[in-house]
């Protein structure tokens, strides 16, 4: 397990935060809860999401392949980042409905052959990692050999034009960045820092009530980052996030058991949600009320 123990690191200073966040119990009016949602226009039985997460060949054997199938039968999104074309159509083919992450290459021909073959593979939305522009030392990033560049407004622009399914936005850690994302027309933004792809990173929660305002609903709003049980799904939840997307935690069932494993991870973290929100007389994920999270 990775240790967090600096005082710079994001994502301790993230899991601070949701640890700090305090939820108010209200009983009378309960009704058993609905954890279903709505996406792309089409239903989910939770908000639990996978993240986009890639390069898992370490962790089990066809490992992101493993991972949809388990999404797949928990009726959950399945979400993938850098891979192959090979990868993204053995996910798709398991009947996961999947979201299709691409990475800022420098190659601009090569983001919008991925965007044609996201479509092409029954992706149900794809999407831009934005955050992976620079590295550390501030020059543009190289991830596995592939050169990276930065992203300009008008450019995701024609992204997102260019694309035949919804378009989100991953890495918005601010209302600005936030508020361009909804000039470009993208269907969706996810609110995350990387897993701490720079020091002292806003947590997501904190960001996300003024983000969530900002938008004013034109576009779907997901946190990722440090997403570790249902009770940190119902904070992000009633803060106003329409989904999560869950990643180190759901490797570890990955790594343990599989397909299965990752089924029963989703089951497990939802079904703790719908118990806080029973004891919390939350009716569904998009009418849990802000006010029942407290700062300590």
């Amino acid at each position: 397990m990775e240790e967090r123990c600096t005082a710079w690191d994001s994502n301790q200073i993230t899991r601070d935060y949701y640890d700090s966040l305090l939820i108010e119990m209200r009983h009378l009016d309960g009704v058993l809860p609905d954890t279903g949602i709505q996406l792309f226009g089409e239903s989910f039985d939770t908000p639990v999401m996978m993240a986009a997460l890639s390069h898992l060949q370490n962790v089990r054997e066809n490992g992101m392949t493993e991972m949809a199938k388990g999404a797949r039968r928990a009726g959950a999104v399945m979400w993938c980042g850098m891979g192959d074309e090979k990868e993204l159509e053995d996910i798709t083919q398991t009947g996961a409905r999947t979201v299709k992450i691409i990475k800022p290459y420098a190659d601009r021909a090569a983001v919008y052959r991925k965007i044609d073959h996201a479509a092409k593979c029954g992706a149900i939305a794809v999407g831009m990692d934005i955050d992976h522009q620079f590295g550390r030392n501030g020059k543009h990033d190289n991830v596995l050999g592939y050169e990276m560049s930065p992203v300009s407004a008008e450019e995701l622009k024609e992204f997102v034009a260019a694309s035949r399914l919804p378009f989100v936005v991953k890495g918005i850690l601010s209302v600005q960045d936030a508020e361009k994302c909804v000039e470009a027309k993208a269907s969706a933004i996810v609110v995350s820092h990387h897993h701490g792809i720079i020091p002292y990173a806003v947590p997501p929660l904190m960001v996300l009530p003024e983000i969530v305002k900002a938008v004013d609903g034109r576009l779907s709003v997901f946190i990722d980052c440090g997403i570790e049980s249902g009770a940190d799904v119902f904070k992000a939840l009633a803060l106003g996030a329409d989904a999560v997307c869950v990643g180190r935690t759901m490797m570890e069932a990955l790594r343990k058991d599989g397909a299965i494993g990752v089924e029963n991870k989703i089951h497990a973290m939802t079904e703790e949600l719908a118990g806080i929100m029973a004891r919390t007389a939350s009716p569904a994920v998009d009418k849990i009320d802000p006010s029942v999270i407290r700062r300590r």
